[in-house]
């Protein structure tokens, strides 16, 4: 890829650093880890970073071979941007990096944490023993955002709505979400005020929210 500064080292963390080291560049790559995006959904999610730094962002990515791009089948038919099968094999270092941020002795708690970075979040910490006996399948509703976590021997989540059948549904919020990670509120408590609303198996869900409960929201 070429840029404008380059180490001129062939180290690996060198070149990892030529093709991910400009600003938002890693970001963008946090954002798509879930699934593909519009442009506009992108900015949306970076919205410190203006139309022109994106593109030329996005640019190198696919010029770098982490991204591409591709057309939505009928009747979405938008053009989105995704993850090749290389950038892809960025979630597990993404996480780690994001987990060693949150220990950070000066990390300051400001910002919004969005519903990608709770969910990310979710997967990096969840450990599926404690999501109950049996796992499942669940949706994620964070207002507009949809989520499909999947619990087995390991942890999957994905941008949207699930393909199959499913254990539970959850609707909240992602402020909501981040109180229950925080262990600022029970999930008992969400229920009764109707910050969560559950459907499908009532248990399951229930399983999983508090399962959740007192991750890190800081991790990705």
């Amino acid at each position: 890829m070429a840029t404008r500064r380059r180490y001129g080292d062939r180290c690996g963390v060198a070149h990892a650093l030529d093709v991910l080291g400009e600003r938002w560049a890693l970001l963008i790559v946090r954002d798509l880890l879930l699934g593909p995006k519009r442009f506009t959904d992108i900015q949306t999610g970076l919205t410190g970073a203006g139309p022109n730094v994106l593109t030329t962002r996005l640019n190198a990515l696919l010029a770098a071979g982490v991204v591409r791009k591709r057309t939505l089948p009928p009747p979405a038919g938008s053009r989105v941007y995704e993850l090749t099968e290389w950038g892809a094999e960025l979630e597990p270092i993404v996480i780690a990096l994001g987990m060693w941020g949150a220990r950070s002795p000066v990390l300051r708690p400001e910002g919004e944490l969005r519903a990608d970075s709770l969910m990310l979040s979710v997967l990096g910490a969840l450990d599926p023993a404690s999501a109950g006996p049996a796992g499942g399948v669940f949706e994620v509703h964070l207002g507009q955002d949809a989520f499909t976590v999947t619990v087995r021997d390991a942890v999957r989540v994905t941008r949207g709505q699930a393909t199959g059948p499913l254990d539970a549904t959850v609707h909240t919020d992602s402020n909501t979400l981040g109180a229950l990670m925080a262990g600022e509120v029970d999930v008992a408590s969400a229920i009764t005020a109707g910050q969560v609303v559950l459907s499908g198996d009532e248990a399951a869900g229930r399983a999983l929210l508090a399962a959740v409960s007192g991750i890190d929201v800081s991790v990705a």
